[in-house]
């Protein structure tokens, strides 16, 4: 696989975002394994999770102990960096909430640790912004993190470009990602791109085919997608992903996924190069 860089970290192209895997509608453990052993065999090497990906109250960190357990099981295991998030809380009954006080993104880095089983996490990740807490706190407590050892490279989450900047400053020009909401039908965080494409800071599109409710519009017949596809010989959800990478070196996408056959296609758009016809006719879809 074609491969960009996070930090100082070169990854694939393409990576898997794992929430699929642990919220509602989510598979069998069987299946996830055999999902995320996919990745890893078509050439995956980012992983992104949070704590907060899991269904039910009582277990938090469901995502991140489903990784761990996939990674240990795979000869290419140790080539992954696994990005995961703190910040963002699910108390069972559904809903989201935050929590990005100091104090509560060192305990759950600990605990992602923990589950994780390792001594540093490779991308650390402040979910969402809390209302309730200055941004600068949020961010503050990732600086320690980085300064302790305790997670090598520091990210931030659904940020605008005023926080992304403060972010980088408070971090000593360490910010080493953005992972923002991106897709055909959601470009609102064109100034955001933009902008790390001008820092050099990775840009990390999630639902990056506008979610479970929005995928079928890419592949539907008339869709400049569709027709880019079957003049390729590809599916619509490579064409979009290979877009979003032709649109800047930083872009790095993470679609989701819950089946072997879902990411294994998602990969192959590491390889897939539009023509700049292609890309002008996606930019103006």
């Amino acid at each position: 696989m074609h491969t960009r860089r996070i930090g100082d970290v070169e990854v694939g192209a393409v990576g898997l975002g794992a929430m699929p895997m642990s919220i509602e509608g989510r598979p069998d453990e069987a299946r996830s394994l055999a999902t995320l052993h996919a990745a890893l065999d078509a050439g995956v090497t980012l992983i992104d999770t949070a704590d907060s990906y899991h269904l039910r109250a009582g277990e938090v960190g469901h995502n991140e102990t489903l990784i761990a357990k996939a990674l240990a099981s795979h000869d290419r295991g140790g080539d992954v960096l696994v990005a995961t998030k703190g910040g963002h809380l699910r108390p069972g009954d559904g809903s989201w909430t935050q929590d990005g006080s100091p104090a509560h993104l060192k305990r759950a880095c600990e605990a992602s640790l923990r589950r994780l089983g390792v001594e540093a996490i490779g991308l650390y990740q402040f979910h969402r912004p809390d209302p309730r807490v200055p941004y600068a706190e949020s961010v503050g407590a990732l600086r320690e993190l980085l300064d302790e050892g305790k997670i090598r490279m520091a990210g931030v989450s659904n940020a605008d470009p005023e926080q992304i900047r403060q972010a980088d400053e408070i971090l000593g020009g360490r910010l080493a990602s953005v992972q923002n909401k991106f897709s055909p039908a959601f470009r609102s965080s064109e100034p955001e791109l933009r902008l790390c494409d001008e820092l050099g800071i990775a840009f990390l599109p999630y639902s990056p085919f506008g979610g479970i409710a929005r995928a079928g519009e890419l592949a539907s017949a008339h869709a400049p997608f569709a027709r880019i596809a079957r003049a390729h010989g590809v599916s619509a959800y490579q064409v979009c992903l290979a877009w979003m990478l032709a649109r800047s070196p930083v872009v790095v996408p993470i679609p989701g996924a819950s089946r072997p056959e879902s990411v294994t296609d998602s990969a192959g758009a590491a390889g897939l190069v539009l023509t700049a016809e292609d890309v002008a006719e996606l930019d103006a879809a």
